[in-house]
């Protein structure tokens, strides 16, 4: 596989390279990968805040504000591949590796443990420093408004909405982390990821990781008397567990069997 040049990846050589990549996550000390856990959560938030940030203005058209959220939203997985973090949901990917043989199913596990329970310490964290910078606030209190908005239509879905919604987001976040993989600059990178995760988010698909920062910030943001939102009052662990139980299944899903086992069947089952 050639390491130097101006072409992109093929596909098979992303394949190779997920499944090394993959082993090399699996076995990172227990504190470099939550450490790096912690600063992908932190990542996927400062890209679901620049999100609510523009579509909190009302004076932009529907189909315009869910495309501008989205391009926007992709701050977080190019700062999460490029200045290098840990993310649950691309860590799906890891189920290459296992597939292949080349990591034990206790080594996968471990892995999406730590580094899920590590996002959500990054994402709520960010939350809280968010809410006490008074950010939410802008606009008159719009961006405080439509982060309540957001959470309460995610704490009261339907699972199966929720699910499914889990489902198609991360199979886009996956694919985006495999066409960034072809890129030998961050220009390819950035040209990659950037339309799969706007897709998703402008489709209003369901992922994890920015759900652990929008609804830990609406919980201290609602009764900080704000203009009645209607649902309001299922934000709180019981519905942000409810909605983190589905959405999480729904991820694993798409990430690891409609992405990671379906190229593994692909490019790497007679490989192995």
């Amino acid at each position: 596989m050639e390491l130097y040049g101006f072409d992109a990846f093929s596909p098979a050589e992303i394949a190779e390279k997920v499944e090394k990549i993959g082993v090399a996550k699996a076995k990172l000390p227990f504190l470099q990968m939550a450490m790096l856990g912690v600063l992908a959560g932190a990542f996927i938030g400062l890209g679901a805040l620049y999100f609510v940030l523009v579509t909190s203005d009302p004076d932009l058209g529907f189909a315009t504000s869910r495309v501008l959220g989205g391009l926007v939203f992709s701050l977080g997985l190019l700062l999460v591949v490029v200045a290098g973090a840990e993310l649950f949901t691309g860590n799906n990917l890891l189920a290459m590796a296992w597939a292949a043989g080349q990591i034990t199913t206790r080594e996968l596990l471990r892995n999406w443990a730590i580094v899920c329970i590590a996002n959500f310490v990054g994402a709520a964290g960010l939350a809280v420093l968010v809410w006490l910078s008074g950010h939410p606030a802008m606009n008159h209190g719009l961006v405080a408004e439509q982060v309540i908005r957001l959470a309460a239509a995610k704490c009261t879905a339907p699972l199966g909405t929720l699910f499914w919604k889990g489902v198609l987001c991360n199979s886009l976040v996956c694919i985006a982390v495999w066409m960034a993989m072809a890129g030998r600059s961050v220009t390819d990178k950035m040209v990659a990821i950037v339309f799969p995760i706007s897709a998703f988010v402008a489709a209003g698909f369901e992922h994890s990781i920015a759900n652990m920062y929008l609804i830990p910030l609406a919980m201290l943001l609602k009764d900080g008397g704000l203009p009645g939102v209607p649902m309001a009052e299922a934000i709180g662990w019981s519905g942000m567990l409810r909605n983190l139980g589905v959405v999480i299944a729904g991820n694993l899903v798409g990430g690891s069997v409609l992405v990671a086992l379906i190229y593994h069947l692909i490019y790497r089952r007679q490989a192995g």
